[in-house]
């Protein structure tokens, strides 16, 4: 199966948004930049690790590329409503260090729909459910997220939000992050587990952007990741990683 990487699947989102500016009447508007991020090495928290991270805010009329959310239509949209499909990157796991002996999780794609309400650009409600594809034998499966956001002005030109989501999955794609087979226990010394489908954690985080003169400006955000029922009983959770795990990231951006 191929194998995904965070630059060439945002390059191929970015070219499937750019195939798309047909759609828009005004081109491209929106923010671009580069940053990096201090996160967890993957969802059990077994690690943290430093990792460079690109920034997209970009709108082509009903396109948008977002670095969250990834590459967006709104197909339908009316009234603050809108609805369509999605592709967003999702990152896997090396499995070496505390987690050698488990199998390796290559990067995926998550491709489904969206629904959101957004009336005015300061708060939005969100709806995303997909499925993880270009995963290895029996791993991937059903995921999704709904959540809002609120954004509001701090003074000086900084712009403040703040998020909160919860992200969900179904049996397959817990056990392809959170189980472990009676192979793989015999192999890292990590207890058995089967994990199960439902409400995988819940992310809050604080975004800040910060005004450096002409159209540059410094995006920071830091987020709370708490895990939750079969995610957080996890034998991996338990004996290597983390039931609360933090992220912090920061990028400079160009707005155009």
């Amino acid at each position: 199966m191929p194998r995904f990487t965070r630059s060439a699947l945002f390059a191929g989102l970015l070219a499937l948004g750019a195939g798309s500016t047909a759609l828009a009447d005004d081109g491209i508007t929106g923010q671009v930049g580069l940053g990096v991020g201090y996160q967890p090495h993957d969802p059990s928290g077994s690690r943290y690790e430093s990792v460079p991270l690109p920034y997209f805010d970009l709108d082509w009329g009903p396109v948008s590329l977002d670095t969250d959310d990834g590459l967006t239509w709104d197909a339908l949209s009316a009234n603050g409503f809108s609805a369509g499909p999605y592709i967003n990157y999702l990152p896997g796991r090396n499995a070496n260090g505390s987690l050698r002996g488990l199998r390796d999780v290559p990067n995926m794609a998550d491709v489904g729909g969206f629904i959101e309400y957004a009336p005015d650009d300061f708060w939005r409600v969100f709806a995303f459910l997909g499925h993880a594809v270009a995963g290895g034998d029996g791993q991937g499966g059903v995921l999704g997220k709904v959540g809002g956001e609120i954004g509001y002005p701090l003074g000086a030109g900084i712009i403040g939000s703040n998020n909160l989501t919860a992200h969900f999955a179904d049996g397959r794609q817990a056990q392809t992050f959170f189980g472990i087979s009676g192979d793989e226990a015999q192999a890292s010394g990590i207890a058995p587990y089967n994990a199960s489908g439902g409400l995988q954690n819940v992310t809050l985080t604080q975004n800040l952007q910060i005004p450096l003169g002409g159209d540059w400006s410094l995006m920071t955000s830091a987020s709370w990741i708490r895990l939750t029922h079969s995610a957080a009983d996890s034998s991996i959770v338990r004996e290597k990683g983390q039931v609360n795990q933090g992220q912090v990231q920061t990028a400079i951006s160009y707005k155009f």
